[in-house]
């Protein structure tokens, strides 16, 4: 029995790094496709959620109604609270510093922890918080700092989205029998469906349609389909702080493609920040 939650815990860790990497790709491609932001998120919304419901038909067959139906209402809470958080996210960057937005995200894993704890009762691995500590240290360096005034609606929205994503980790954990992969799905489709009239849906040439299709399939859509399924596998608190690997892999695609050299801060904080995950897998993967 021990070998095989020493199984599913390292595949967790494994979906939810992949998820990570998944993520941390938002960065390369809204430097490739030239469209205002809002008409981005609603073409990537939709393909998302035909990535998602793709996976789930091949999946399930002829079940797949069924598995949508089995999530109740703990999937379509989860799924408001990943459409909300993402409309959150865009408006925070409007309203606030990217550093603020970072810092506050980096926070994550603590905000899992405490609802975890208050929530269900489950309780955190000293080594675990400890590598939340470090990694939010990491996070600072990277920003050198988030000290900025003024921003108060701003840093308000970056902490409503970071607590709507601890909220949606916490209940796929708590219902990680049942599969929330169509949560994921709907929640997709619902963040296209808020910002629909916002967006320019026909402003997208040919070329900018393929980015599109590559962007939501494989940075949300991939990486909500492998959030969902390692976070079931995993403490929400874990996959919060694996999740935090996106942070320093995001310059790196676009100082390859587009050979950006991202400065010291950044190369030093990310380094801390890979260096507090990696030991943390390291450390559970022993004490299992």
């Amino acid at each position: 029995m021990a070998a095989d939650d020493h199984k599913q815990h390292g595949l967790g860790i494994l979906l939810t790094t992949a998820s990570a990497v998944a993520y941390s790709t938002a960065g390369f491609f809204t430097r490739l496709i030239h469209l205002d932001a809002w008409t981005i998120l609603f073409w990537r919304g939709i393909y998302a959620g035909l990535f998602i419901a793709g996976f789930m038909i091949w999946q399930n067959r002829r079940g797949a109604l069924a598995a949508v139906r089995a999530i109740g209402g703990p999937g379509l809470i989860a799924a408001g609270l990943s459409a909300l958080a993402t409309i959150l996210f865009i408006n925070a960057f409007r309203r606030t510093s990217v550093a603020d937005v970072t810092v506050i995200y980096a926070t994550a894993p603590f905000v899992t922890a405490a609802l975890g704890w208050l929530w269900t009762g489950e309780r955190e691995s000293w080594t675990t918080l400890l590598a939340s500590a470090v990694a939010f240290l990491g996070v600072l360096v990277m920003v050198g700092g988030a000290a900025t005034h003024g921003h108060l609606a701003g840093d308000l929205l970056a902490f409503g989205m970071t607590l709507c994503m601890a909220v949606m980790m916490v209940i796929i954990r708590m219902y990680r029998q049942t599969s929330m992969l169509p949560a994921a799905g709907l929640s997709a489709f619902l963040c296209a469906l808020l910002v629909w009239p916002f967006a320019s849906p026909g402003a997208a040439g040919p070329r900018d349609m393929a980015y599109l299709v590559l962007f939501g399939a494989t940075q949300l859509g991939l990486g909500l389909l492998l959030l969902t399924l390692g976070t079931r596998l995993i403490s929400a608190t874990e996959s919060a702080l694996v999740s935090a690997l996106e942070t320093p892999l995001a310059p790196i695609w676009v100082w390859l493609a587009f050979t950006e050299i991202p400065p010291p801060p950044t190369l030093l904080g990310g380094a801390i920040v890979m260096a507090a995950v990696s030991a943390h897998v390291v450390a559970s993967s022993r004490s299992r």
